[in-house]
């Protein structure tokens, strides 16, 4: 029996990693001296693991970017636009593929299955792969002649490599084109004398076609052949498998499931199907995508569960997933109460989670009693406490009937008395919500937070920057405006510094994609209201105009899907909480005088389960949290919703269920692409389409953006149709901002004129 690690995040206890990554683009460390430092932020990466007392320890993990991006030039696939001639892959040519360089644009990036980190997606067209450097020999190597660490190399399988890519046309023939470079990999490694590799395919936990998993066998067939000396272990996570029978069939040496977020399928499947008795189970009973505690005794019951049916010399105990996705060590939260940061659990704290267990299934019950015991102990004490018994919030929760989640009247009746309460002329001009955040904005925040600006002095600099924008937006003539949100640092932590429930730690950073960090708010009681969080600003604003100005939120689910949720209670009642406490936020709004609302939910796709079967109550739970955040107004009063595009015609329905008066969608991916959603599918409420693509610095031009307005009027009913850029202004210039609005209105003017005259 083995304790074993899937993967460590990269970015080190105070995000080192980030740091030298920054200073080599920025032209201030040498070549050789970002490879020698990156180098020692690695090793000390696997010292760690191996003094925690981790059995295999995962080599080939760590990357410089992104591990997708790595297995990519690991095979030679660099897109033709970037001019690469053969040979191992050269730094530079690696970062301008993640980050573009003038002349040729970055490649795609996209969600990792449904977490919050990125990943760069390979592109296959045009490209044939070719083996032009081991990246897992040579980190094996490097551990075991700089550490005396027998690493367990970690490689991205050739199946969910080939499907998490793009550009090619036949799914089976590309995949077999890779299979004999994995073969050349693994048979290196088998000459070096490694023992273990792990072979990730997180594939497996999504819905497959039967033609999928039996070339799946094909593929794991023949690699065995290739390297029969090599014992592979097969790791799927995120979810359970369909295709277990399958999956235990294949001529692998060990197979990693997910007991976390498997909802007890993995396990009901053990039982029912039984486990190979030449095979081992890497077992991953400790959560890798959240920040808390594990309960050890129910860990050891579920580990004992599973010895009655795989004997315990055939047992690997791990996470369920890679550690790249929570922080890397509680031990430097210093300014947390006790209560809380007794109850958390990163990586490192995970990782003396699995040694504990392995001892307890080594040695009995009995050598971890007192580690269960002080599990227990944590738990027991804040799900006691007064964060988790707000007796008020669990009423109304337990009463949720007793709240609409309705609105009064149908859309087409709203949209008569909003025509008349608002006179907005046809194809109305707005924005997403957030202006440019210059230095000067982010310095005065910093200072304020230090206490070095009072809070009247504060008040004062954000006021002068509303004061600014409005003048701006009158003057570019936008119908409906907003305040710009420079109070704000990122859309969820804005709020859950505001509301009950929510903690935020000083070093909780995890990877988002490249050197870009995040610091997800820790969700750990009950959410409740406390004080108005938008209202001041968006009053003030209302005040300096005539024109409608929207109040500007951020919806139940996107808060809920960037946040470490706690797990003691289901996860739609949390968002439930949230959705109660942003609909008194609402009500304030509009009694206020605001009538326009906006309530965000970019993060509503990104939740989707991986399996299909599951979306239904995934999307049901979602567009009841939004209703019942937003259906408490007036019919006069305007919903607005933003929501991040991919895939639109998937959730199309679930979009449409909302209830929204307007909708804006982000489509810088692909105008037309979208526009043929609508040409199939029927959407009867207001929409705003984004006209341009706000994460370029380009200035469109006139006709770039006649032309999609009047391509998406096509499809679109005019009197429904709003014009906007397709997300928010906050990370653009002010120049590049106002210039690329004036082009927006007048292309707006240009086709409204256009249409009076039509008719």
């Amino acid at each position: 029996m083995k304790s074993s690690n899937l993967g460590y995040p990269r970015i080190g206890e105070k995000r080192e990693w980030k740091k030298v990554l920054e200073q080599f683009w920025a032209g201030k460390l040498e070549k050789e001296l970002f490879l020698k430092q990156m180098g020692e932020i690695r090793l000390q990466h696997l010292q760690k693991q191996k003094d925690q007392g981790i059995d295999l320890i995962p080599v080939g993990d760590f990357s410089v970017y992104d591990h997708v991006l790595d297995t990519a030039v690991m095979f030679g696939l660099v897109p033709k636009r970037f001019n690469y001639s053969g040979g191992k892959v050269p730094l530079e040519t690696y970062f301008e593929i993640a980050r573009g360089r003038k002349d040729a644009v970055a490649a795609e990036m996209t969600k990792w299955f449904n977490t919050n980190y990125h990943y760069i997606v390979p592109e296959l067209e045009g490209v044939v792969p070719t083996l032009v450097d081991n990246r897992p020999l040579q980190f094996y190597q490097e551990a075991k002649q700089k550490l005396g660490i027998e690493g367990k190399p970690v490689i991205l399988g050739p199946v969910s490599f080939v499907k998490l890519s793009k550009g090619y046309s036949d799914f089976k023939t590309m995949v077999l084109q890779f299979v004999p470079l994995y073969a050349e990999i693994l048979s290196e490694l088998e000459a070096e004398g490694v023992e273990w590799v792990q072979i990730d395919e997180p594939m497996l936990a999504t819905t497959l076609s039967k033609e999928e998993v039996e070339l799946i066998s094909v593929v794991y067939r023949q690699l065995h052949e290739a390297a029969p000396k090599v014992k592979l272990l097969l790791q799927t996570y995120f979810d359970s498998t369909d295709y277990y029978k399958e999956i235990i069939a294949l001529p692998v040496q060990g197979i990693g499931l997910d007991f976390v977020h498997d909802r007890g399928e993995n396990l009901a499947s053990l039982k029912k199907w039984g486990y190979p008795k030449d095979k081992v189970l890497a077992a991953g009973v400790i959560d890798g995508r959240n920040i808390w505690r594990a309960n050890l005794e129910d860990k050891t019951s579920l580990l004992l569960e599973i010895t009655e049916i795989v004997s315990k010399d055939r047992l690997i105990v791990q996470p369920s997933s890679s550690l790249l996705h929570v922080p890397v060590t509680v031990k430097s939260e210093d300014a947390l109460e006790e209560i809380l940061k007794n109850m958390l659990s990163f990586s490192d704290e995970k990782l003396n989670e699995v040694v504990v267990l392995t001892k307890g299934l080594r040695l009995g019950k009995d050598a971890i009693q007192e580690e269960i015991e002080a599990s227990a102990k944590a738990i027991k004490a804040l799900n006691d406490s007064s964060f988790r018994n707000n007796q008020q919030v669990q009423q109304d929760i337990e009463n949720l009937a007793s709240f609409r989640a309705e609105r009064e009247v149908s859309f087409k009746i709203r949209q008569d008395l909003q025509e008349r309460a608002f006179q907005l002329p046809l194809l109305p001009t707005t924005t997403i919500g957030s202006f440019p955040q210059t230095q000067e904005v982010r310095k005065q925040r910093q200072l304020w937070r230090k206490g070095e600006l009072t809070e009247a002095e504060y008040e004062k600099y954000i006021n002068t920057e509303i004061k600014k924008w409005i003048k701006i937006q009158e003057e570019l003539g936008l119908d409906v405006l907003v305040h710009g949100e420079f109070e704000r640092t990122d859309m969820v932590e804005y709020f859950g510094e505001k509301l009950a429930g929510f903690q935020f730690t000083k070093f909780g950073w995890v990877q988002s994609y490249g050197s870009r960090c995040v610091k997800p708010p820790l969700i750990y009681g009950d959410v409740s209201f406390q004080v108005p969080m938008t209202v001041k600003e968006t009053i003030f604003a209302q005040s300096l105009t005539t024109k409608p100005v929207k109040g500007m939120l951020t919806g139940p689910i996107t808060i809920l899907n960037w946040s470490f949720v706690r797990d003691d209670i289901p996860r739609y009642e949390v968002a439930n909480q949230i959705a109660l406490a942003l609909r008194k936020e609402v009500e304030i709004l509009e009694e206020n005088g605001i009538r326009m609302i906006q309530v965000d939910e970019p993060a509503l796709r990104e939740g989707l389960p991986l399996k299909r079967e599951n979306w239904e109550s995934y999307l049901n739970a979602a567009v009841y949290a939004f209703k019942l955040a937003t259906t408490s107004v007036q019919n006069e009063t305007q919903i607005h919703t933003h929501m991040c595009y991919a895939n639109f015609e998937d959730i199309i329905d679930a979009i449409n269920a909302l209830d929204a008066d307007v909708i804006s969608i982000e489509t810088s991916r692909s105008h037309g692409e979208l526009l043929s959603a609508f040409e199939e599918n029927t959407y009867d409420k207001g929409i705003g389409l984004g006209v341009y693509d706000i994460h370029s610095p380009r200035v469109p031009a006139l006709e770039e953006l006649t032309k999609n307005i009047e391509r998406a009027l096509q499809v679109l009913e005019p009197k429904l149709f709003w014009i906007n850029p397709d997300c928010g202004l906050k990370t653009r210039g002010l120049e590049e901002s106002v210039a690329a609005l004036e082009v927006m209105v007048a292309a707006a003017h240009q086709v409204r004129d256009n249409l009076v005259v039509k008719k």
